[in-house]
């Protein structure tokens, strides 16, 4: 009897190494496992605009979309010629959405580093492919990253990435708190040459597998250059910590560079035991393609094979005929959404929406866009 027991304690500790094996077994990257890829996350349906300003005075950007207690919920970001705040809305069907209001906003504090701009990203949510997608916590806390500033205007000054955190509900409009000084800045000791100008999108997840070496990992966009930092493309690179406070940046390279124009806006999922990363370009490929949405695939998060075929999303309605890029991509019942921010050639910014299924059309459209000044 003892050894009918140590061979069944043998066996299941077997099986249990070859499914966690199977589970975390790193496929490798060919153009197979990238076809594959694409053809699970394409989305030929434009369904439209599906939250846009309600008059010309400001701008909607960058949703980030989340699900908790059987609803969705987005964060988007609203600027209004100060700066970026951070906003949030709901949903029962991904389609359409109800304001709910603000969760970081400009300060009354003019001391405060970021009192002109907060521009804010939920971290740590669940990267599972058609999963729960919900936001989960650290240390008992809801976490956002975010961009910040002190200048007023559109993306204007010295952008640094700051850390907030909240432990009431996410899904209620208050405001978040902010750690008192940035995470990351562009005049920090270790800075590389590719962000010694300034900082945009940050993105955070959790390394389970501690593949980087540390709890966390942030991928970020920034601009640098080691002769002019000003004049620098915008390129992807990647920081770590083990406490969502204490940051440092990763490697001695950037992980998606086409050394021209903007590589930007990571946002990571897992679909297949495969790390997939939906990012934007502009005007690195063809100027006259404005921005557009791509994506790369990786099975260690660290280095990652960028796609060469068609773009998942670009311009080609009115209502996104100038740029048509910022993802942010779920899987729901079957159905792939891929939200993404829609500019037109009136300049007017909202949030739209492809699909991987036909849905139909949105009856949602921009007002009338503003008048032209007549020239003198």
């Amino acid at each position: 009897m003892k050894n009918t027991i140590q061979y069944l304690v043998i066996g299941i500790t077997v099986l249990l190494i070859a499914s966690c094996a199977t589970k975390y077994k790193k496929r490798e990257i060919n153009e197979t496992v990238m076809q594959e890829i694409y053809n699970e996350i394409k989305t030929p349906y434009k369904y439209g605009l599906v939250m846009v300003p309600t008059d010309n005075s400001y701008k909607m950007d960058c949703p980030s979309v989340f699900r908790k207690d059987g609803k969705w919920f987005m964060t988007y970001l609203i600027y209004d010629g100060r700066g970026y705040e951070t906003w949030l809305a709901e949903s029962n069907d991904l389609l359409h959405w109800n304001y709910l209001g603000k969760v970081m906003s400009f300060s009354q504090d003019e001391s405060h580093w970021d009192v002109n701009q907060k521009a804010g990203y939920i971290s740590l949510q669940d990267p599972t492919w058609g999963g729960s997608y919900e936001w989960q916590k650290y240390d008992d806390k809801y976490w956002m990253s975010y961009f910040g500033g002190n200048t007023k205007g559109y993306e204007a000054g010295i952008l640094s990435i700051g850390m907030a955190y909240t432990k009431e509900s996410p899904t209620k409009a208050h405001e978040f708190d902010r750690l008192p000084n940035p995470v990351l800045t562009p005049k920090d000791k270790d800075v590389r040459w590719w962000d010694n100008s300034t900082m945009y999108k940050n993105s955070v997840i959790e390394d389970k597998e501690r593949l980087t070496g540390s709890k966390f990992i942030m991928y970020y966009n920034a601009r640098g250059d080691s002769l002019n930092p000003a004049k620098g493309a915008e390129r992807i690179s990647m920081a770590v910590s083990n406490d969502m406070k204490n940051w440092k940046r990763y490697g001695d390279k950037t992980l998606i560079n086409h050394h021209k124009g903007i590589s930007g806006d990571a946002y990571i999922q897992r679909i297949n035991d495969t790390w997939v990363m939906f990012y934007f370009g502009a005007f690195w490929r063809d100027w006259n393609q404005g921005a557009f949405n791509r994506f790369a695939v990786s099975n260690d998060l660290i280095h990652w094979n960028d796609w060469k075929g068609d773009n998942l999303i670009e311009s080609s309605e009115p209502y996104d005929d100038m740029f048509a890029h910022k993802s942010f991509v779920v899987k729901h019942n079957g159905v792939v959404y891929h939200f993404y921010c829609a500019v037109n050639k009136a300049e007017q910014r909202g949030i739209a929406v492809a699909t991987s299924k036909d849905l139909g059309k949105s009856e949602t459209n921009f007002v009338a866009p503003p008048e032209k000044k007549a020239k003198k």
